[in-house]
Formats: structure tokens, sequence, C-alpha cells
């Protein structure tokens, strides 16, 4: 039974054919491409508004040489949204879901940050490592300490995504499994199940949105500590 569970974090297949790929395009039909017309239609407009809200707030803490990042960091937050909200429907699977995947995100632009800092600020991105006043027999174990804080930074961007997004998932899986079992025994649980389980849909559709938006604006926080 526990098995069955966890069936639903592997890619589906029909008849060999790998299910992920025709749910990665249904995102495209919701992208609406610019028209030559004077004024943009309601859909555009929006999208407009909240991709330029997202990159003000993002990139104003951020010194101008980080500015380079905005177009990487709003599409990173556009595609991870879009994964996040197709695991939500029925029959479709969640990459973000994966560890592997995750890391593969979080690893190259953790360390992208990191070498920027090395190359344009080495004296300030070295000094990280050892916070100012610091007793003297105190400096190798701190040096230490934030070294490894600094390599874990990639692994908690991953994990953190992966363990909400699947927390989530099964939980939903198991409140679900629990409404239809006590359908024909206990309606009226049955009925109370169906509903914490609507609410808990419409929790996790703001988790997956949170979540994206999370990941984005740590790797926003590691490239304002480096530019």
């Amino acid at each position: 039974m526990n098995l069955s569970f966890f069936d639903q974090f592997m890619s589906p297949v029909y008849l060999g054919i790998p299910l992920i790929g025709l749910s990665l395009l249904l995102p495209w039909l919701l992208f609406p491409a610019p028209s030559s017309r004077w004024l943009n239609n309601r859909l555009l407009t929006l999208q407009t508004w909240f991709v330029g809200r997202f990159t003000s707030q993002m990139f104003t803490p951020i010194n101008v040489g980080g500015h380079n990042w905005a177009l990487v960091l709003a599409s990173l937050m556009i595609f991870l949204i879009s994964l996040n909200m197709l695991g939500l429907l029925p029959y479709t699977f969640t990459p973000t879901t994966q560890l592997s995947m995750n890391m593969g995100l979080a690893v190259p632009l953790w360390l992208a940050t990191v070498l920027i800092g090395l190359r344009n600020q080495p004296t300030a991105a070295l000094g990280h490592l050892l916070p100012e006043g610091t007793p003297v027999p105190l400096i190798p174990v701190l040096i230490i300490i934030e070294t490894i804080s600094l390599f874990i930074r990639p692994l908690a961007l991953g994990v953190r995504l992966t363990a909400n997004l699947t927390a989530g998932h099964l939980l939903m899986q198991l409140i679900a499994t629990a409404a239809f079992v006590l359908l024909p025994l206990m309606p009226t649980v049955a009925i109370l199940t169906a509903i914490i389980l609507f609410l808990l849909t419409i929790l996790e559709v703001a988790v997956a949105m949170i979540q994206a938006y999370v990941f984005v604006l740590l790797i926003s926080l590691y490239l304002q500590e480096n530019v």
C-alpha cells in the first residue's frame, strides 16, 4: 500500500511514451505571445505586470552589477511555478519533487554567485568566512563552520523545494485515499474529509507558488552578497 503512495513521484508512461513531455507543453498555452497591436490583451498585460513587479522587488536591494541576472531569475521563477502547478493536475508528474533536478538547478546558480564574488571582490567574498572582531583562538573553528555553511547552501535549496512539495503531495494522496475508503462506510466523515482535501489543495497551490519564490529569493540573496 505504501508503494502506491509513492508511485505519483514516478514519471507516468503510456504506450511507451513519457507523459511528462506532453505535460510540459501545457504552460506554453498559458504564456501569450506579444502582438503587433498598440494595446495588449488582458492576459499579456497581467503577465507583464507580474514579471515587472517581481523583478523590481527582487533587484531593488541588489547593486547594478547584479541586474544582469534579472532575465535568468525571472525565467526561473516562471519555470518553477509552472512545474509546481502542473504537479497538482490529475495524472501528471511533478519534476520538482526529484532531488536530482532541484540540485541541478541549485548547484550551478549558487556556484555562479560564488565565482562572481571571487572574481569581482575576492576580499569581501573571503571576508564572509570570518566575522569581524572574532577572537584569535576561534578563528580556525569559525572559518571551518562558515565554509561548511557556504557549501550547504545549494543542498538546502534543493532539499527545501523537494521536501515541501513531496510532503504536500503525500498528504493530499493520504487524505484522498481516506475519503474514498470512508465514502461507503461513513458518508458524513467522507464529506468532511473531502472538504479538508479541498482546503489542502488550495494550500498546496499557495505552497507551489511560495516555494518557487523562496528558491529564487535565496539565490538573489546569495547574489547580493557577491556583487
